[in-house]
């Protein structure tokens, strides 16, 4: 029986456990119902559910019968104390799961947080609920944005038109002039708002965008570490220390000291854990972070 794969491996750590279970949704080429299996090709949970996402913390959202619920690798629905809520669509990537322990919900047209034991731990009063991210989390309520702490105190972020996720202790932010800077857990100003964008932080390093179009990656003192004369570029990746950048008319790497690297690939991806997609013509493969290809 032929399968369809997709979507990144999920990575679920066994409570009380070392060992650790690589999980992908996936389904028959002959049905519409999914399933996952694990990095055998495993059945784990037999494929049954229309909209089923990524696992994250060990419970994976499902949409089935107009509801969203979480199961376990078991296959075992998480019992929760608001049953009628909807989750947060990230594009590109789908229902936001649980993260840190907590998971951004909507019900009755306000935003709270249920935890991993199904509890509401913050109320549902907000208008916009964004992902935790070690221990902090930015909210809007009406016009107003807030940081958030797991017990649910509140800190005010001043002259904020739009605030995005925390990565590593700091969130990006659009300010009344336009431009984007970086607040911190206490909802303070970190780095100045004096870029006309900018990404997340990821291993001590954010591009951001001048005012005269290029880019470079600045630390978390809001100083140029890589200088800005890129035309584009994407977030540091974790694993390979590599981020994308556009230098001309190509895509290609560079590392955290600016040195660049380039793979023969036709439509070159992000890294992701550690290996990039490349393509050369109808032939794919991944590349590891030395440039390195493995033909699939």
């Amino acid at each position: 029986m032929k399968t369809l794969i997709t979507i990144a491996l999920s990575l679920l750590v066994a409570t009380g456990s070392l060992a650790q279970t690589y999980l992908t949704q996936a389904r028959p080429a002959d049905k519409k119902e999914w399933g996952y299996m694990n990095e055998k090709g495993e059945w784990i949970i037999e494929p049954k559910y229309r909209k089923c996402f990524k696992f994250s913390e060990g419970y994976a959202p499902i949409y089935e019968g107009k509801k969203f619920f979480f199961i376990n690798p078991k296959g075992e629905t998480l019992k929760t104390e608001v049953e009628n809520f909807k989750l947060f669509n990230v594009f590109g990537i789908g229902m936001q799961g649980f993260s840190n322990g907590m998971v951004a919900i909507l019900s009755q047209k306000k935003w709270g947080y249920l935890n991993t034991d199904g509890k509401l731990a913050i109320d549902l009063k907000y208008d916009k609920a964004l992902k935790f991210d070690e221990g902090f989390a930015v909210v809007r309520k009406n016009e107003d944005f807030f940081v958030i702490n797991k017990t649910g105190d509140e800190f005010p972020i001043n002259g904020a038109v739009d605030v995005k996720n925390f990565s590593e202790g700091l969130a990006p932010y659009r300010a009344t002039n336009k431009m984007f800077g970086f607040i911190g857990t206490d909802g303070k100003e970190i780095i100045k708002a004096e870029f006309t964008s900018v990404g997340y932080f990821s291993e001590g390093l954010a591009w951001a965008k001048t005012i005269d179009k290029k880019i470079g990656f600045i630390n978390e003192k809001g100083e140029w570490v890589i200088k800005p004369t890129f035309l584009a570029a994407k977030d540091f990746e974790s694993v390979s220390g590599l981020a994308m950048v556009k230098d001309g008319e190509n895509w290609v790497y560079t590392n955290k000291t600016g040195k660049l690297l380039t793979i023969s690939s036709d439509r070159p991806k992000k890294f992701e854990n550690g290996f990039a997609k490349g393509i050369k013509g109808d032939k794919w493969g991944f590349y590891n972070k030395q440039g390195d290809g493995h033909r699939g």
